[in-house]
C-alpha cells in the first residue's frame, strides 16, 4: 500500500499523514515515528521505502564560481569583524546573502 510514493509526494503531506503511512511499515528506520518531526520522518520513510532523495540541479548560473566568490567574501567578513569595520561588514554580508540567493533561485 505505501510502496508507491515519490519523495515529492511525501514532502507535500502533513506530519499526521506521514505518521499514518509510517504506522503500516515494519522497518527500523521508522521506529519511534510518533516522536519524529516532519524532516526526520521524511528521511526515515524514504529509507524504509527505499526512495532515493533526488538532488536538485542548478541551472543558468556558474555555481562553482559563485561559491568561490562566497569563500573569498567570507575571508573578507572575518577581516571586517576583526577590524570592527561595521560598514564593510554589512556590505560583505549583504553580498554573500545575494550570491546565496542567486544559487537558490537557480535551483530546480
Amino acid at each position: 500500500m505505501a510502496m508507491d510514493y515519490t519523495f515529492e509526494q511525501l514532502k507535500h503531506k502533513t506530519v499526521v499523514e506521514l505518521r499514518e503511512i509510517s504506522k503500516g511499515i515494519e522497518h527500523d528506520a521508522v521506529k519511534g515515528y510518533t516522536q519524529m518531526n516532519k524532516e526526520h520522518l521524511l528521511r526515515a520513510l524514504a529509507d524504509a521505502l527505499g526512495i532515493k532523495h533526488e538532488h536538485h540541479d542548478v541551472v543558468g548560473v556558474d555555481k562553482a564560481s559563485i561559491k568561490s566568490r562566497i569563500r573569498e567574501l567570507k575571508k573578507k567578513r572575518e577581516e571586517a569583524l576583526a577590524a570592527h569595520d561595521h560598514g564593510q561588514l554589512k556590505t560583505v554580508r549583504r553580498t554573500i546573502h545575494r550570491l546565496k540567493r542567486q544559487i537558490h533561485k537557480a535551483t530546480v
